[in-house]
């Protein structure tokens, strides 16, 4: 690689940890609500629903679409961050006392 070239992936890649500083951010505001969320959840078996997963997955396509997005790309980032916090609401379930 050119020592030009160089330079310019080293200010790309500060430019990509901003952006990731910006996600993290984003991620912990989402935490958040998932957090109030699962605290309105009586029984493990509400926390996973499949149909409200099918429509979130189908509109982050075609908001990807438009916005000129690899669709695979976004599926895969939606996914696997339902599915972490899928996992989360798993982990820190405790089952409500009527």
């Amino acid at each position: 690689m050119s020592p030009n070239n160089k330079k310019k992936l080293l200010i790309l890649r500060k430019k990509l940890d901003l952006i990731d500083n910006k996600l993290l951010n984003l991620i912990k505001i989402r935490a958040s609500h998932v957090k109030n969320v699962l605290l309105l959840k009586e029984y493990k078996n509400e926390i996973i629903d499949k149909k409200r997963i099918k429509i979130i997955l189908k509109n982050i396509k075609s908001k990807s679409l438009k916005k000129g997005i690899d669709p695979k790309i976004s599926n895969r980032i939606w996914k696997n961050m339902i599915y972490a916090f899928v996992d989360y609401e798993y982990r820190n379930f405790k089952k409500r006392k009527k």
